[in-house]
């Protein structure tokens, strides 16, 4: 298929995409049920295991530890030594918080000046919808085995998935993950993102003494627990804000495009004044260290 037909083909079903995320946003599925009932989040579940099963998956709804469910399922291509490609995305959505501050109605996909906003219309139901609308587009012109997995607690950080793995490795066992749950760096400025931060939670204890002491008799040639740990938590960056972690480089050049500046502070909003970290170009910043 030549890329002239594949966008053909996409453009064809836009409208259909439309409308199948805007029955996805109206899914309140958020994963917690001191704010929405659970059934939110199963009747998204049974939507998206629904879609993919049209698209020729295998789908079944598996329950993880937290209580949340994922949609799984696999798609065979046929060929034996065909490498297998996971498709991942989540259903469940971060709560609307105070209704007053959104333009729209969070729940209702609304278009405004030519984008769609809802709850979930980017983060993640519009990448399930990515993953469907691509299915559609290229039928059986898919020479990889498929396997999917959409989590359905990814916003609520309480392990579902991440518990569920070990005891499913072969079900969920890939040469690549395609996850749909990343960005661009401009709009109307199609990306692949090839590796994303990582955050390591620790516990830092510090002692110095073997007893509290007074601070007003003893404070300042005695020991202190507190600003030893200032000085190891300094250590991390140096002056300009550049990361000091042994074994992470700190100099590593971006090789792609340029991300401006001043579309740096205007993406983030940052305040007039403010000062970048790190030193050097954003990108070598944000996507080389």
């Amino acid at each position: 298929m030549s890329a002239v037909d594949l966008r053909t083909r996409i453009d064809a079903l836009m409208p259909r995409a439309r409308e199948e995320l805007a029955e996805l946003v109206a899914l309140r599925s958020v994963a917690d049920p001191r704010q929405f009932p659970p059934d939110e989040c199963h009747r998204a579940a049974v939507w998206v295991a629904d879609a993919f099963a049209e698209a020729g998956f295998r789908t079944s709804l598996a329950d993880t530890p937290d209580g949340s469910q994922a949609v799984v399922g696999t798609r065979r291509c046929g060929r034996a030594d065909a490498p297998a490609v996971l498709l991942y995305a989540h259903y469940d959505v971060q709560p609307p918080l105070a209704d007053a501050e959104w333009r729209t109605p969070p729940f209702r996909l609304t278009e405004v000046d030519g984008r769609w906003y809802g709850r979930g219309a980017a983060d993640c139901k519009g990448n399930i919808l990515m993953h469907l609308t691509a299915l559609r587009a290229l039928g059986d012109d898919v020479p990889v085995d498929l396997k999917l997995v959409v989590e359905g607690a990814e916003e609520q950080g309480t392990g579902g998935l991440e518990a569920f793995v070990p005891d499913h490795a072969d079900l969920l066992r890939a040469d690549a993950i395609l996850v749909a749950d990343t960005g661009n760096a401009a709009v109307g400025h199609p990306a692949v993102t090839v590796s994303l931060r990582g955050l390591v939670n620790v516990v830092v204890s510090v002692e110095a003494l073997p007893s509290e002491l007074h601070s007003g008799m003893f404070g300042g040639p005695a020991p202190d627990a507190l600003a030893v740990l200032v000085r190891v938590l300094a250590s991390l960056r140096d002056d300009e804000g550049g990361t000091t972690v042994h074994g992470l480089p700190g100099d590593g050049r971006w090789s792609g495009a340029r991300y401006p500046a001043d579309r740096f502070r205007a993406d983030a909003g940052l305040p007039p004044g403010a000062v970048l970290l790190g030193g050097g170009e954003v990108a070598d910043a944000l996507w080389a260290r």
